[in-house]
């Protein structure tokens, strides 16, 4: 074997064992990512003809060459389909199972007539031995559909360069164009290698294309390792990249960052250019409440200053694998405050501006804390003949006059509301019962004082007041302010009784105490 057949015969070899090398990885760590499968279909054939090729090389006699060059055709006609729908995988076209049998047909048919050529000669016209140079090598004269092959090969390879291009336009994130980039530029190297060949500017006649192909993939490798490929982030871009007024990242199934769009910056700072490739609990640690939202991986509303936000996430599967997910922060706070003006209107009464009976109710929930609580109920002494004197008009204004004379007795931690028609109830927490009839005689004497002016009439009104109180123990219930307001509407029903005008407070142990 001369040195110089030697050395090509190396440099073959090296390319071979290099796309076996790359498809035993590919096989172990992205074969369920968009276009793995045919990244190692590709570089099992690309080592396929790679080696075949080398046999050839090192062949002496035409007989033995032709057996390894149909071996070569085994392999061949398919590393541009596979590479073409590699690339489409990769950047999420959708391809029809007619568009799937014509690039599969044809190299097919590619294989068939190349084996029949002896007795057609339809794909090379004539097949010899070139022994001009350093060693003998084939000297092939293509026939038509020599032609028809090298021209869809030459499309397919095409078809990729303007898939990713049209991607790479799309991209907006820098390590994602270098990933299409790279991708592209192995694209080229293989088209280089079969110009120099078919121009007889290789040396010695030898075909570049075995070698020029594991090259092609090693460019390819280079976007999987280095780059991350075979991450989610063509799919994710187009599905949701688009015109998105929403905030969008994306993790791959390791929870590391590969992409985002630039409202996710001004929503959550900590996300910048510099956090492609690092995990989101890096990125994330000094927001422990959105980390742990993120984490968790669930529906969710957050909040961040005056800003609220619901976060949403979309698994990102291919072929039934999971490659990482999309979350979605959608900004909510107009709907927030929407919410939260329509729960302000339904909770307080419009007449009197003091809590409706159902949020009154609500409000006592939060008073289990407490060691003691007491509760005053009250309404106005015929406030029937108020209405039927001065009018509904009077009426109002009467209530809501009485109302603004209570409020004047209470703490800021106290809490009333309108129970019904002219009857209030007040809470008020951490407040004995000796206390809550002070301060119920000093709301009746404030009515009984003060006269309401309506128009030009003069209304005096009084009220009266019923009041009870109570330890809170341990697991106490809703049931417990039931009671008091029944006990409360009991001493109330007693005031009544007695005259109006007063207040009474209810005593667990001996009835209905007079103040």
């Amino acid at each position: 074997m001369s040195q110089e057949l030697f050395l090509f015969a190396f440099i073959d070899i090296c390319g071979g064992l290099l796309s076996a090398l790359l498809c035993i990885y590919a096989y172990y760590r992205i074969r369920n990512a968009p276009g793995g499968i045919f990244y190692i279909l590709g570089t099992f054939c690309c080592m396929l003809f790679t080696f075949f090729y080398v046999f050839e090389l090192t062949s002496t006699t035409l007989e033995h060459m032709k057996i390894w060059l149909r071996l070569e055709y085994l392999a061949l006609p398919f590393i541009p389909v596979f590479t073409l729908f590699m690339c489409m995988e990769y950047v999420g076209v959708k391809w029809s199972r007619r568009l799937y049998y014509f690039f599969f047909g044809l190299p097919s048919l590619t294989i068939l007539i190349h084996y029949t050529n002896d007795f057609h000669h339809f794909y090379y016209k004539s097949v010899g031995v070139d022994t001009s140079g350093a060693f003998p090598t084939l000297s092939l004269e293509g026939g038509p559909w020599f032609y028809v092959h090298s021209f869809f090969l030459y499309a397919c390879v095409l078809g990729s360069i303007i898939l990713l291009l049209a991607q790479l336009r799309k991209g907006k994130a820098r390590r994602f164009k270098w990933q299409i980039a790279t991708m592209t530029a192995g694209l080229f190297v293989p088209v280089l290698g079969s110009v120099f060949y078919l121009t007889g500017l290789s040396p010695n006649g030898i075909d570049l294309g075995p070698i020029s192909m594991s090259v092609s993939f090693i460019f390819h490798g280079a976007a999987i390792i280095s780059l991350q490929m075979f991450s989610v982030a063509p799919i994710a871009r187009e599905k949701v990249f688009d015109s998105m007024e929403e905030g969008v990242l994306v993790l791959n199934q390791n929870n590391v960052i590969v992409d985002f769009n630039p409202v996710m910056q001004t929503m959550v700072p900590a996300i910048t250019s510099r956090s492609i490739g690092k995990s989101v609990k890096e990125m994330l640690k000094g927001n422990e409440s959105l980390l742990d939202i993120v984490v968790k991986g669930e529906k969710q509303d957050y909040m961040q200053e005056t800003l609220h936000y619901q976060i949403k996430f979309t698994p990102v599967l291919h072929r039934k694998k999971h490659l990482g997910q999309i979350i979605t922060f959608v900004d909510v706070t107009e709907r927030i405050l929407m919410q939260e003006q329509l729960k302000a209107i339904a909770s307080v009464d419009g007449l009197t501006n003091v809590y409706t009976r159902s949020f009154f109710l609500q409000k006592t929930d939060e008073l289990f804390d407490l060691d003691k609580v007491a509760i005053i109920m009250f309404d106005i002494d015929h406030f029937k003949r108020v209405n039927d004197t001065f009018g509904h008009k009077a009426g109002d204004i009467v209530l809501k006059q009485v109302v603004q004379f209570a409020k004047q007795h209470i703490r800021a931690a106290d809490f009333i509301g309108r129970y019904g028609g002219e009857e209030f109830i007040i809470c008020l927490p951490n407040t004995s019962q000796l206390d809550a009839v002070q301060v119920a005689e000093a709301i009746r004497h404030e009515v009984e004082k003060n006269t309401v002016k309506v128009d030009e009439a003069a209304i005096n009104v009084t009220a009266s007041l019923g009041v009870t109180s109570a330890v809170i123990a341990n697991n106490e219930s809703e049931q417990l302010i039931a009671s008091l307001m029944d006990e409360a509407d009991i001493a109330l029903y007693e005031a009544k009784n007695d005259g109006r005008n007063c207040v009474r407070s209810f005593e667990k142990s001996a009835g209905i105490l007079t103040t």
